[in-house]
């Protein structure tokens, strides 16, 4: 998932792609301890989107603080 499709995310598709990415990483490391993953790369690619989108409800977070602030 890019960045720029990330940004366009409301608040809640956010935090619900967060906890579909979190349930998939946990089924991603189950395949792998029972040898039924294939593609371990994709293992790297969940963790890698999480952080992304970790990041950008930090970012908005951040953003609506600094705002409330401003004001």
């Amino acid at each position: 998932m890019k960045y720029k499709d990330i940004q366009e995310l409301t608040d809640e598709e956010l935090a619900k792609k967060v906890e579909e990415g979190r349930a998939e990483l946990f089924n991603l490391r189950f395949q792998m301890a029972t040898s039924q993953l294939d593609n371990t790369a994709r293992v790297k690619n969940v963790k890698k989107d999480i952080a992304r989108l970790l990041t950008e409800q930090r970012a908005r977070q951040i953003a609506a603080e600094n705002s409330a602030d401003a004001q």
